[in-house]
């Protein structure tokens, strides 16, 4: 009788074993989604790369005022908000997005607001 009680312990332990094992598996398979709207985790870094590769390039450029306008990626496409002096910042800042890499395209939401004397 030890002996069968002893079996089914086995047993039982190897079957929660086998079921751990298939949730985690389940749980991989998933992609482990990051947030809304977003696939992976994988995704998730490429994008924030996109928004730090934009807003680097725009802080060097002495024409766009990288304190004024906000960058946003989501799966490779970015947006961009806020406010530029003139029509060329707000035309450079788009333009500079375009060309970073892994940029799918841009929404160029910056609204032109001269700035007052």
């Amino acid at each position: 009788m030890a002996r069968m009680t002893s079996k089914r312990s086995s047993a039982a332990v190897h079957l929660v074993l086998a079921l751990a094992a298939a949730g985690s598996a389940a749980l991989l398979a998933s992609g482990c989604a990051v947030s809304s709207g977003q696939s992976s985790v994988g995704q998730y870094v490429d994008d924030t790369t996109i928004t730090t590769r934009v807003k680097t390039r725009m802080a060097a450029d002495p024409t766009v005022s990288a304190m004024r306008i906000q960058v946003e990626t989501l799966n490779g496409v970015v947006q961009l908000a806020g406010f530029a002096a003139s029509e060329r910042e707000r035309q450079l800042a788009g333009d500079i997005a375009r060309n970073v890499p892994d940029v799918k395209s841009v929404r160029n939401d910056i609204v032109v607001r001269p700035a007052t004397q």
